[in-house]
């Protein structure tokens, strides 16, 4: 597990002529829906999108996501607030498993935060959900851009642990 995490990199950029494969979009999903979720409620829920006119759309959300429309695959993470109570906790749980089931995949995927932001149409979330149709109970915390990354970036190292950081019984 370790390697996946080191190897665990926010990835922009991605191989225009590769797409994902179907499995593999099938084994991050899976992933994601082994997430913990507060009292076992389950309540996230996915848009997967690939169509080129809605990923263009999606990447005009906020101003940090113009990169989304390369990505062959975007995992748009929702959560039904009338099935469950922690949205954020469970939703990022989700989009963790979704990081890391990606780079298992020998895949690169970003978080993009569209929950709580102004993009360039007002509310993000409000765009985003009026765009793909999401229900209304339903919140969405952020867009998982998917695909082969156009560059590799360095592995997270062992100097990135700062003892310092760790307090033991009392901070």
């Amino acid at each position: 597990m370790i390697q996946a995490i080191r190897k665990r990199r926010s990835i922009r950029s991605y191989r225009r002529t590769k797409e994902v494969e179907s499995e593999k979009v099938k084994e991050i999903l899976k992933a994601a829906m082994f997430s913990p979720s507060s009292h076992g409620s389950r309540a996230w829920e996915f848009v997967v999108v690939k169509d080129r006119v809605t990923a263009n759309a999606l990447s005009e959300a906020t101003p940090y996501a113009a990169f989304v429309k390369e990505a062959p695959v975007i995992i748009v993470v929702c959560y039904d607030t009338a099935k469950g109570t922690r949205f954020k906790e469970d939703a990022s749980i989700c989009a963790e498993h979704i990081h890391l089931e990606a780079v298992n995949q020998g895949l690169g995927s970003c978080f993009v935060q569209i929950a709580d932001t102004v993009g360039i149409h007002g509310n993000a979330e409000a765009y985003v959900k009026e765009l793909l149709g999401v229900p209304d109970n339903f919140r969405v915390l952020c867009m998982m851009p998917i695909g082969y990354p156009s560059t590799e970036l360095p592995e997270h190292s062992d100097g990135e642990y700062d003892q310092r950081k760790i307090h033991h019984e009392r901070f």
